[in-house]
C-alpha cells in the first residue's frame, strides 16, 4: 500500500482512505471482520442514535501546527474556514433541538475563525454550554490570540486542550519542535484567570493521543501522573485527563501505512473490541458540523466524507430533529478505534 502523500491532492484523499480501510476487510487479503459483521457476533444490528445532546462544529482547518497524528489534516496552509452565515444556520438549529446542551467547536485552532468570539457570545445567549478545543500554543503564538483566555472565563468556556505527554520531547515528537514549552506558557495563562481551580468553575481538561500505534493507558492513572508531575514541575492545575484512541485516517493513517504498521494495528483494534462501548459512542448523541455546514454522524466520518444516512438532512440548513433521530448511523472499519478497549470519544474513555 502506498503513502497517503503519493496521491498529491490532500482534498480527494477520503476516498483513498476508505479504500484502504476497505481492502483488508474483503477479497484474499480479508485480515479482520467487517465492522457491521461484528456487531452482528453480538447481536446488534447497525446503530441508531438516542437523544441528540452535543452538536459538534468544525469552524475551519486552519491550524498553526500540522501535528502528525491530525485526523483533520489541519494546517497553516488550509482555507477551509466556516462563514458566520452557517454559524447562524447551527444556532437556528439550537433553537429547535432543546435536547442539545453543549456546543463542542474544533478545527483546526478555532481562535482562528476571525467569527470565533461572534459565535461563542451568541450561543452563550441560547444557555447552551461551548466548548472550545485549544491546541493552546495558538494562545501564545501571536499577540492577537494573547486575549482568549480572559475571553473563555468571561463565557465560562469549557476549554479542552491537547497535550500527548508531560515531557517535553514525547509532545514535540508528535507536535513539533517547541510545542511543550509554548503549551505550557498557554496552560499558565489559563490557570492565571482561573481555569483548572475547582472553586472557579472554569473548567480546563487536556487530551492524550498515544503517540505510536498503540492503545491509550488507563485513563485515571494517566491522569494522576499528569495532575503530580505538571503541578511539581510546571505549577499547573486542570480538572480532567481524557485518553483518545487514534483513528487509522488521515494524518495517522499516513503514519501506519509509512512505518508497515497498519495491518498491525488494525488487527490490535479488531482483537480489542469491546462490546460494553456501544451505549457510549458519541455518534449515538452528537452531530457533526463540518466547517461548510455538511451533516456527519461523528468528526471521524466527516474526515472521511461519509455523510448522515436514510435520507436524514445533509446540511445544517436543513435540521430537522426527528429526522435525523430516524437515520442509521454510518460505520466503517475506523469505528473499531472507538469501541476497542475502554472505548474512545471526544470525551475521552467510554468505560
Amino acid at each position: 500500500m502506498k503513502s497517503l502523500k503519493a496521491q498529491g491532492n490532500k482534498f480527494s484523499s477520503a476516498q483513498y482512505q476508505l479504500e484502504v480501510l476497505e481492502k483488508i476487510s474483503t477479497g484474499e487479503e480479508s485480515l479482520v471482520t467487517r465492522f457491521e459483521d461484528k456487531l452482528q457476533t453480538y447481536g446488534i444490528s447497525g446503530l441508531k442514535p438516542a437523544e441528540l445532546e452535543i452538536m459538534q462544529v468544525n469552524v475551519g482547518k486552519m491550524c498553526n501546527q500540522t501535528c502528525t497524528h491530525c485526523h483533520v489534516d489541519a494546517g497553516p496552509d488550509r482555507k477551509e474556514i466556516m462563514t458566520r452565515a452557517t454559524m447562524q444556520h447551527c444556532l437556528d438549529a439550537l433553537r429547535q433541538a432543546p435536547s442539545v446542551h453543549t456546543v463542542d467547536l474544533t478545527g483546526g485552532a478555532p481562535e482562528m475563525n476571525p467569527d470565533l468570539i461572534w459565535f461563542v457570545e451568541e450561543i452563550s445567549k441560547l444557555g447552551v454550554k461551548t466548548i472550545v478545543r485549544s491546541n493552546l500554543t495558538i494562545l501564545v503564538s501571536n499577540k492577537k490570540y494573547h486575549s482568549y483566555p480572559e475571553f473563555f472565563a468571561k463565557y465560562k468556556v469549557t476549554v479542552i486542550a491537547s497535550l500527548p505527554c508531560y515531557t517535553a520531547e514525547n509532545t514535540d515528537k508528535q507536535r513539533g519542535n517547541g510545542v511543550f514549552q509554548k503549551s505550557i506558557e498557554a496552560l499558565k495563562m489559563l490557570n492565571n484567570v482561573g481555569y483548572g481551580k475547582d472553586e472557579t468553575g472554569l473548567e480546563l481538561n487536556l487530551v492524550y493521543n498515544p503517540i505510536g500505534a498503540s492503545l491509550p493507558p488507563a485513563q485515571d492513572k494517566l491522569q494522576s501522573d499528569y495532575k503530580r508531575i505538571l503541578l511539581e514541575n510546571f505549577g499547573i492545575e486542570f480538572n480532567s485527563l481524557y485518553t483518545i484512541t487514534n483513528l487509522p485516517i488521515s494524518r495517522f493513517l499516513e503514519y501506519l501505512l509509512a512505518a508497515g504498521k497498519y495491518e498491525a494495528y488494525m488487527e490490535k483494534l479488531v482483537n480489542s473490541f469491546n462490546p460494553a462501548t456501544i451505549d457510549g459512542l458519541m455518534c449515538r448523541n452528537t452531530l457533526s458540523v463540518s466547517w461548510n455546514g455538511k451533516l456527519f454522524d461523528c468528526d471521524f466520518n466527516q474526515m472521511l466524507e461519509l455523510p448522515t444516512g436514510n435520507g436524514s438532512p445533509k446540511h445544517i440548513s436543513e435540521f430537522n430533529a426527528e429526522k435525523l433521530q430516524e437515520r442509521s448511523i454510518v460505520l466503517n472499519q475506523h469505528c473499531y478505534g472507538c469501541t476497542a478497549g475502554a472505548g474512545s470519544s471526544c470525551q475521552g474513555t467510554i468505560i
